[in-house]
């Protein structure tokens, strides 16, 4: 399997690269709700910042092939690691 900058794949990255980059999750949540709320948040932000029509139905589609567990995880053990540094 291809990957991208360490992630699964290009989509994955860029969504979590311009979307929830220094983004700092609730501590007490699963890697499966934290990706449905990052999912819903990103489906928000496209639905309410473009007109349905063509564009908005490519920004939506590229959204199904994001690992949202995947960027789930990684703020998930980010927040572990400093808080075992702490």
């Amino acid at each position: 399997m291809k990957t991208y900058n360490g992630w699964t794949n290009y989509e994955t990255w860029r969504v979590n690269l311009e979307m929830f980059d220094g983004m700092e999750p609730r501590a007490d949540i699963s890697a499966y709700d934290l990706g449905r709320e990052f999912k819903d948040y990103a489906e928000e932000v496209i639905e309410l910042s473009s007109e349905p029509g063509f564009a908005r139905d490519y920004a939506l589609a590229f959204l199904s092939d994001v690992n949202w567990s995947e960027i789930a995880r990684h703020y998930i053990d980010e927040e572990s690691e400093e808080g075992e540094a702490a």
